[in-house]
C-alpha cells in the first residue's frame, strides 16, 4: 500500500462511515468487478488507524453533545443526560451479541456474494425513501426506540445494508424528531467503534504490523477529515428530507449489483 492507496481509503471510510451507501457492500462490489488483489488489503493496524479517525470525527462534530452527556453522568443524577447514555447503552446490545455469538457466520456472508449485495442495496433504497417521506415528528428516542434501532443497527451488519441508513431510517419512521435521529445514529456508534478498537489492540496482532508511520498518517487524515464533511452534510440532509437522492442511488446500484450477480452465476 503506497501513499495514494491509504489517501483513497481513509477519504472512502470517512464518507461511507456516515453516508447511507453502505460501505461493506460496495467493497464487496468492487472485488467482484475488479478483482480482490486489485483492492489494497488493509493491514489490521491500518484499519484500526482509520476506525480510530471516524470515531475522533463523530467525537468533534458532537463534542458539544458528549460533554453534556458526561457531565450529566458525573452529577450523579437521573437526568437527560443520564437517561440518554442509557438509551446509547442499550442501543449498542443487538449488534454486540450479533457480533460475538455469529462473527464466523457473518465473515461467510463477505465472500462476494453480489446477489445478496444488490438486495440489500434495494432494502436500504426501500428505507431511505420511507423515511424520506415521513411526515413531521418531534418525539424523542424512548427506550422503546433505542433498542429496535439498535437491532437495525445490528441487521446493517449485513453487506449493502448501510448502518446510517438503516438506524436513522428506522429512528425517523419510529416518529423521533430528524435531527435527534441523526444524533442518536452518528453518537450511538461510537462506543461500538472505540470496543472493536480496544478487542484489536488487546489481541495483540498490532504488533506484527509493519505498515509505515506516513501511510498511518495519510489514512487517518484522510478519513478524520472526510468523515467531519460527511457527518456534518448528512445531518442537515435528514434536516431537509433529502435522503431521497441516496435512495435512488442505491436502488440503482442494487439493480445493477442484482443483474451481474444473475448473469455471473
Amino acid at each position: 500500500m503506497n501513499e495514494f492507496d491509504a489517501a483513497i481509503l481513509g477519504l472512502v471510510q470517512g464518507l461511507t462511515e456516515f453516508l447511507p451507501v453502505s460501505s461493506s457492500g460496495h467493497l464487496e462490489l468492487g472485488k467482484a468487478i475488479l478483482g480482490d488483489d486489485s483492492i489494497p488489503s488493509e493491514s489490521l493496524m491500518f484499519t484500526v488507524v482509520l476506525h480510530a479517525a471516524t470515531a475522533l470525527s463523530t467525537i468533534v462534530v458532537f463534542r458539544k453533545d458528549i460533554l453534556e452527556i458526561f457531565q450529566g453522568l458525573f452529577s450523579f443524577k437521573w437526568n437527560e443526560e443520564t437517561q440518554f447514555s442509557l438509551k446509547i447503552i442499550l442501543s449498542m446490545i443487538p449488534a454486540a451479541l450479533v457480533g460475538f455469538y455469529f462473527e464466523s457466520e457473518l465473515e461467510s456472508l463477505f465472500g462476494g456474494d453480489i446477489l445478496l449485495v444488490g438486495f440489500m442495496l434495494i432494502i436500504t433504497a426501500l428505507l431511505l425513501w420511507l423515511a424520506d417521506r415521513a411526515k413531521f415528528t418531534g418525539k424523542p428516542v424512548s427506550y422503546r426506540n433505542a433498542f429496535v434501532i439498535g437491532v437495525s443497527q445490528a441487521i446493517a451488519i449485513l453487506p449493502g445494508i448501510s448502518r446510517s441508513g438503516a438506524t436513522i431510517s428506522t429512528s425517523v419512521l419510529l416518529g423521533n424528531d430528524k435531527s435527534k435521529a441523526a444524533r442518536f445514529s452518528f453518537l450511538m456508534v461510537v462506543p461500538l467503534i472505540l470496543g472493536k478498537i480496544s478487542k484489536d489492540v488487546l489481541s495483540g496482532n498490532l504488533a506484527e504490523s509493519t505498515t509505515e508511520t506516513s501511510i498511518l498518517a495519510i489514512g487517518f487524515i484522510a478519513a478524520f477529515i472526510s468523515g467531519i464533511f460527511a457527518c456534518t452534510w448528512m445531518i442537515t440532509l435528514v434536516k431537509k428530507s433529502k435522503l431521497s437522492y441516496f435512495a435512488i442511488y442505491c436502488f440503482v446500484v442494487g439493480l445493477i449489483a442484482i443483474i451481474f450477480g444473475y448473469y455471473a452465476n
